[in-house]
């Protein structure tokens, strides 16, 4: 058989990021959560993520379900592992290493 057997492991690329940011309301520190991770996202996942906001003070039950303990929190489900950032987004080389990109 011609050409790479594994395509996945040489095209990183074709792999699409499942994240959720929990925040807590409009709080200054939430909007630069939210405004830092998608200048990021667009920059360097454009069109290969999908990301889930979840404001806990609308939706409580998700601060239980998650174990969430501080806000803003992003939670990297998939690509494996599974990675837990904390703060405002604005380290990009954190988030990108958070990310594992």
């Amino acid at each position: 058989m011609a050409g790479n057997q594994f395509p996945d492991w040489d095209e990183p690329k074709n792999v699409r990021y499942q994240l959720r940011l929990f925040i807590a309301g409009n709080s200054p520190v939430s909007i630069r959560a939210i405004n830092n991770l998608q200048k990021i996202l667009e920059e360097y996942l454009k069109n290969r993520y999908d990301l889930e906001i979840v404001d806990i003070h609308q939706q409580p039950d998700w601060v239980v379900a998650e174990n969430i303990t501080a806000v803003p929190l992003l939670i990297k489900m998939s690509p494996v592992p599974k990675r837990i950032l904390v703060g405002d987004m604005s380290d990009t080389s954190r988030v990108l290493r958070g990310l594992n990109i």
